[in-house]
């Protein structure tokens, strides 16, 4: 049976979704930076965890690659595998999220706070996720995770909602992601927050911004791109809940994914 794990921050989604983007971004900022002092603690932990995340960025990579490899979706591509719902480490992009979030409110758009608020909770429901399936594999080379061992710790680690959800703030960010793009002043917005945010020591945050609004200006068509990574994305999950498991990784032993 699977474990039941608690909400990002203590509370369930629902309570979660009630919450100002304030509220919600500070919360999930916080729990994420518990989560990554915890999973680097121990080397020998850290480099499973580590592990556990190329090998899950190479399947997105290749579930996806139709998409990276199309000049007309690469960019959102990108953003929305390796920045968004790959393996990357946020934790400057969190903490700077945290110390910043009164100056954020008064300068971002309604819909730019939600964004960050569905990322940041992605990230520490991510996070929490992987370093109960690191500790379940107890693999520290990405090598030797094979579709089958990965496919039961997805099974044994979290409940199917918990994967649900990740699927939905991911379907959510690229909705406000869209909404934004449509925002007359944004681009200039972020133009000119370039050198404040970099001299308050907020580049990561600025970038990330930066990042996802140019990956959907140059979208062919966002709506199609994000409901296509959704459905992907429910039907693995739907696949592995039956007791399935992804498509085989071709890793050679030893290798690191990039």
């Amino acid at each position: 049976m699977a474990t039941t794990l608690d909400s990002t921050t203590g509370l369930d989604p629902a309570e979660l979704d009630r919450l100002p983007a304030p509220a919600r971004l500070q919360r999930c900022a916080a729990e994420v930076a518990r989560l990554r002092a915890a999973g680097a603690a121990d080397p020998a932990r850290a480099a499973r965890i580590a592990a556990l995340k190329r090998w899950q960025a190479a399947r997105l990579a290749q579930t996806h690659a139709d998409l990276l490899a199309d000049p007309g979706h690469a960019s959102g591509a990108r953003f929305f595998l390796e920045e968004l719902y790959g393996g990357h480490d946020f934790s400057q992009r969190d903490a700077e999220l945290a110390r910043v979030l009164p100056m954020l409110s008064r300068l971002l758009p309604a819909g730019g706070l939600a964004t960050l608020a569905d990322a940041v909770e992605l990230d520490a429901l991510s996070e929490r996720l992987d370093q109960a399936m690191a500790d379940s594999l107890g693999e520290a080379d990405a090598a030797r995770i094979d579709a089958k061992r990965y496919a039961a710790s997805f099974r044994a680690v979290g409940t199917r909602a918990d994967r649900e959800r990740q699927v939905a703030l991911v379907e959510r960010a690229g909705a406000s992601l869209r909404k934004l793009v449509r925002h007359p002043l944004l681009g200039r917005l972020l133009s000119a927050m370039e050198s404040p945010a970099r001299l308050a020591g907020l580049a990561q945050m600025h970038q990330f911004l930066v990042r996802g609004h140019a990956a959907f200006r140059g979208l062919d068509d966002a709506d199609a791109f994000v409901a296509t990574i959704v459905a992907r994305e429910r039907a693995l999950i739907a696949t592995i809940a039956a007791g399935g498991e992804p498509p085989a990784l071709d890793l050679p032993q030893g290798r690191a994914v990039s």
